[in-house]
């Protein structure tokens, strides 16, 4: 796996961060980094 980390792990990690920020600020993180992606590679492709 990734450096001796398991599916368990990350699963637990996972979990642990859901329990922390709730579903509601992930989506809100997901879709500004989302937009953020979209935008730089608009502007990257304009200028070229």
């Amino acid at each position: 796996m990734l450096a001796g980390i398991s599916i368990w792990q990350l699963l637990i990690v996972f979990a642990i961060i859901m329990l922390l920020f709730g579903t509601h600020k992930l989506r809100s993180a997901g879709t500004d980094l989302g937009s953020a992606l979209s935008s730089f590679r608009k502007a990257v492709n304009h200028d070229e």
